[in-house]
């Protein structure tokens, strides 16, 4: 029996100058997706996915995209690979969806720059911030969460593994509450760079226009299952993988969940699809029994059908 395989798709911060250089060099699939990416987004991504600066492709609006296109180019590279189930973090979840062809490459992508651009908005108006928390029990976060919330939002962003949790909301109240995950004995705590409180009630302003988005956009039935951010549940369903994607905008990323239930229901193989190697840590962190493997780079193609 074949073995369950899933490609799983990063998030922000997963991305670097140089990315997909590699790819479009040796690809005509890749050159299609970048030229097509150029002219759908009206400037030239690859430029600044290839060459920077980096400043510009830190840019929540810029990044997201970038991420996205070179995500769902070695998808498409992978294409004889027939994944059991998928999941993104984050805005890997939009990737997730075009892998699984529930949208279109181009509807994705027009989403995820929408998407990137309100973030980035939302970021402005609510000025927020986000940290991460290693080495401290959930249940201590959520309390040091709680007894900040005086100085303003602040609630659990990402379950990414049992002792890696991220922190976000408005940045008196974050700093509240890395203070005292720090009393409470936590390992590391540390701020991050980010130009908003993303996952939070702070990213509310961006939810109506991108709301406007999703429902002009067909949602077909996905060709494998889908665990969505918000519940860590899988579905195929075109109406529940929309409305997965209006929550998870403003609610935290359950992706320890999400390992744990894809693990219950027999994954074998996880294939991290895109830049960076951001999931590949977290899952041997969640499940180390678990084999993963990463797809960047276009040697990393090759390399992936003779380990497999």
């Amino acid at each position: 029996m074949e073995p369950k395989i899933a490609f799983l798709f990063p998030g922000q911060a997963s991305q670097y100058v140089g990315m997909g250089k590699d790819l479009y060099e040796n690809s005509t699939i890749a050159r299609e997706y970048f030229d097509k990416a150029c002219d759908i987004l009206g400037f030239d991504i690859k430029k600044v996915c290839f060459e920077g600066p980096e400043e510009n492709l830190k840019q929540t609006k810029i990044t997201q995209p970038a991420i996205y296109i070179h995500s769902s180019i070695i998808a498409n590279l992978l294409k004889d690979i027939k994944p059991s189930m998928t999941a993104g973090h984050s805005l890997g979840e939009y990737s997730a969806v075009a892998a699984a062809k529930s949208i279109s490459f181009e509807d994705g992508l027009k989403l995820v720059s929408l998407r990137g651009e309100l973030m980035q908005m939302a970021g402005e108006m609510n000025k927020g911030t986000m940290a991460a928390i290693v080495g401290l029990e959930i249940i201590k976060i959520e309390e040091a969460c709680k007894l900040a919330s005086d100085e303003g939002v602040v609630q659990l962003a990402n379950f990414n593994s049992k002792d890696q949790i991220v922190i976000s909301g408005s940045i008196n109240a974050v700093k509240k509450a890395m203070q005292i995950a720090k009393e409470f004995g936590a390992k590391i705590v540390k701020e991050l760079v980010v130009s908003g409180a993303f996952h939070s009630p702070l990213m509310e302003p961006a939810k109506e226009k991108l709301n406007q988005k999703l429902n002009e956009i067909k949602f077909n039935e996905a060709e494998f299952p889908i665990y969505a951010n918000v519940s860590a549940k899988p579905t195929k369903s075109g109406e529940e993988i929309k409305n997965n994607l209006s929550k998870q905008l403003t609610s935290p990323v359950l992706w320890l969940d999400t390992i744990n239930n894809m693990s219950n229901d027999g994954l074998e193989i996880a294939i991290e699809t895109g830049p960076g190697k951001v999931l590949q840590g977290l899952v041997k962190k969640i499940n180390p029994n678990l084999k993963i493997f990463g797809v960047d780079k276009f040697i990393d193609i090759e390399n992936i059908f003779k380990s497999l």
